[in-house]
């Protein structure tokens, strides 16, 4: 795979006084309209099935077929999440302080993740998605986004980093275990008082309910079996539905300046599907028009998608879209290449480039 793009020479005025002319024009088209039925129908949808797995989990009981219930737990959990992530962009309600409640009850209660964590990490995501310094999505992590990380790489790390593309999916296994920890450690941490009395006891509170009942009706060995189930689903869903849009793409340098437009469309990608992969996804196929009107409600983001294509294509302003399967294919082969950069310094360059 060749290197990622680097910031293209558009001129900055000329490309802020375009995106004002593309955001008119989604306005007055009516694409940032509120979609309360569609929401409505979702929730509703997403609290039967979340009922159906509960009526489940109490008519099996002592059965290993449990595990099923397990992923089903992982997969309603992750498109609760997906309608959090809504909420947390102020999409699905009128008023900004009522999809902030929402957007709390989903991801901290149902989900068990800070709402608050997740709400100043992802809000500087958007404001610079893929710069380096900025977007705390490719910071250092057990994974290296960065080949200056990944030479930093020690110890069993460095081989899991030199392997990193191949590993990536089995690692997302552990993903929903770091998506817990992580923010319950900045809660502790970064947090507020207010935030830590509000959002401390809600977590618990889901976790309560979800471990009493498992490890009151489950032998020990079948619960510890279904929670793990639960988060390896959760944790794989929710990083293959994220990874895809921005891994592979773009890298701004720190001291790189872009337009808005530019900086927002060159750095992501998205997934061909139709309505069935932004179901599967929660809207994040149509990351470009996320990106570019994050409080855009899903349904109204097809509409947006052929408006941003054609004005990106007046532009000349490259526009990424593949499938799903090609886009793990791009990550895959990113990842790789920047784990080359934690090989042994004996190693000889051509051997490493050859995998041997």
């Amino acid at each position: 795979m060749s290197a990622p793009q680097q910031p293209a020479s558009f001129p900055l005025n000329n490309m802020t006084s375009t995106f004002a002319e593309l955001s008119a024009t989604v306005r007055e088209t009516g694409l940032m309209r509120r979609a309360y039925v569609f929401y409505g129908v979702y929730a509703g949808v997403l609290a039967l099935a979340l009922g159906g797995v509960v009526t489940g989990f109490v008519l099996l009981g002592d059965s290993w077929f449990q595990l099923l219930i397990a992923a089903a737990l992982g997969v309603v959990l992750t498109q609760v999440a997906f309608l959090g992530h809504e909420a947390s962009h102020r999409t699905v309600l009128a008023s900004g302080p009522a999809n902030d409640r929402l957007g709390r009850i989903l991801s901290t209660v149902i989900v068990g993740i800070s709402h608050q964590w997740w709400m100043s990490k992802h809000t500087r995501h958007h404001g610079n998605p893929n710069k380096v310094g900025k977007d705390p999505d490719i910071e250092k992590d057990t994974i290296s986004f960065l080949e200056e990380d990944a030479a930093q790489a020690r110890g069993p790390l460095r081989w899991i980093t030199r392997h990193q593309g191949w590993l990536f999916f089995p690692l997302l296994t552990l993903e929903g275990l770091n998506l817990h920890y992580r923010s319950v450690a900045d809660l502790v941490r970064s947090g507020t008082r207010r935030q830590r009395w509000i959002e401390l006891p809600a977590i618990a509170l889901h976790f309560g309910l979800v471990l009493v009942p498992v490890f009151w009706m489950l032998p020990l060995g079948m619960a510890f079996a279904f929670m793990g189930v639960q988060m390896a689903v959760f944790g794989v869903y929710m990083g293959a539905s994220f990874a895809p849009n921005h891994k592979g793409m773009m890298i701004v340098p720190a001291d790189a300046r872009m337009d808005f437009l530019s900086k927002q469309v060159l750095t992501s990608r998205n997934i061909r599907g139709g309505w069935a992969m932004s179901i599967l996804m929660g809207g994040l196929n149509f990351q470009i028009e996320h990106h570019l009107f994050p409080s855009m409600a899903r349904p109204h983001l097809a509409r947006a998608r052929e408006i941003v294509r054609e004005h990106c294509a007046t532009l000349g302003v490259p526009y990424t879209e593949t499938s799903l399967v090609e886009s793990y294919a791009i990550v895959v082969r990113y990842l790789n290449r920047v784990g080359l950069a934690a090989r042994d310094p004996f190693d000889c360059p051509e051997r490493v480039a050859m995998g041997r």
